[in-house]
């Protein structure tokens, strides 16, 4: 045998060793594809809603404040104390009040006394203007004396009705005094509990200008919530829709409440324009107080315990009868994708309801972001 028949012998088992490897490489690289990105249809709540931030006031409450200036003597009462309504909350020194009510009075009696001094003498004079009408008709005395003892009832008669007039006067002065003499004691004009307690005792209060606030009643029964809705979300919302807010220290409960009011005059805040939207809640325990802050949602729409898919497993196209998108999802079916319409119910940024086309356990791919529009249009290739 030559000597290239011997090379050849050693070289093609050798060469069939690699044609053999070759195969097995590319062979596994082949079947060696990039897995698609799936999720299981689950059975699970989900709601729409308009999220926002607001915080806790009181439905009822009332700035409980002063009338009278002076010094505010005494508080009886401390922040967080039940308070009746008619129930003593503070004084204020009613030493100068006391002293105009009890002039007030004297002068009162002072002119009570004058009248009674005035009309005495007009009984006197409208005896002599009797005996000098009697004494003129005897022609035993002259026209100048009956007419004197006329003038003198008719005089006395004008200072009793000015000292009626004084005394009403004075009463009607002395009714202020003694009024601020009692706004010297300032009392509850509600059930509720005290909040907050702005003044001092031993502050002296100047009620001139303005009604100085000494503390604030409120009823926390029922409290509510203050929340500010951007200009963007405004039109979703509607009165009487369910509400329901979560606070900071309790972060799994919810409160529930109904949309009461979407205030009209807007807040502006960095140029941004924000609307005060308003709904109650009670608060019997008295669990939530003033000023707490809210997460608060509006609920467009909810469904409990239904087929659930992400967001980015539904592919919207166009085509329906009337115009409006249509929604599909590649469903695994023997580990391939397979396309399948879907009716979508309540959607939220992250999910959406499958009311139709599949059952729960299916696994579904999730698409790119590139993809959800829904498949392309067949290319047309151009005529010559």
């Amino acid at each position: 045998m030559t000597r290239t028949g011997k090379l050849l012998l050693v070289l093609l088992p050798v060469a069939a060793a690699l044609g053999v490897a070759g195969w097995q490489f590319w062979g596994a690289r082949a079947d060696t594809r990039t897995p698609l990105p799936t999720t299981v249809v689950a059975i699970e709540d989900i709601e729409d809603s308009v999220s926002a931030l607001g915080n806790l006031q009181p439905l009822e409450y009332v700035d409980v404040g002063t009338q009278v200036s002076g010094l505010l003597q005494k508080i009886h009462v401390a922040v967080g104390d039940k308070v009746k309504e008619g129930q003593l909350l503070a004084e204020i020194d009613p030493t100068v009040y006391q002293a105009r009510v009890s002039a007030g009075e004297a002068q009162l009696l002072n002119l009570r006394a004058q009248i009674a001094e005035r009309q005495a003498f007009r009984r006197l004079m409208e005896q002599q203007l009797k005996r000098q009408k009697t004494l003129l008709e005897a022609r035993a005395t002259s026209q100048d004396a009956y007419d004197t003892a006329e003038a003198s009832v008719q005089q006395t008669t004008a200072q009793i009705a000015g000292l009626e007039a004084q005394i009403k006067q004075t009463q009607s002065t002395l009714n202020g005094d003694m009024a601020n003499l009692r706004y010297t004691k300032i009392y509850a004009t509600m059930n509720g509990s005290i909040v907050s307690i702005t003044a001092r005792q031993g502050q002296t209060l100047n009620a001139n200008q303005s009604a100085p606030i000494i503390l604030r009643i409120a009823d926390l029964d029922t409290m509510t919530v203050w929340t500010q809705v951007s200009e963007a979300d405004i039109p979703k919302l509607r009165v009487g829709m369910t509400a329901y807010f979560t606070t900071l220290g309790r972060a799994e409960r919810r409160w529930y409440g109904m949309l009461r009011q979407v205030m009209p005059t807007p807040e502006i805040v960095n140029n941004v324009v924000l609307y005060n939207a308003l709904f109650d809640v009670p608060n019997p325990d008295h669990d939530l107080l003033p000023q707490m802050s809210a997460q608060t949602f509006f609920l467009i729409g909810e469904a409990k315990q239904v087929p659930v898919v992400p967001m980015a497993a539904i592919r919207r196209a166009g085509g329906g009868r009337r115009g409006e998108a249509r929604s599909f999802v590649r469903v695994l079916e023997n580990g391939q994708p397979v396309e399948r319409p879907v009716t979508v119910g309540v959607t939220n940024r992250l999910a959406a309801e499958i009311r139709s086309g599949l059952k729960p356990g299916e696994e579904v791919v999730i698409e790119p972001q590139a993809e959800r529009r829904g498949p392309r249009p067949p290319q047309r290739t151009p005529r010559l």
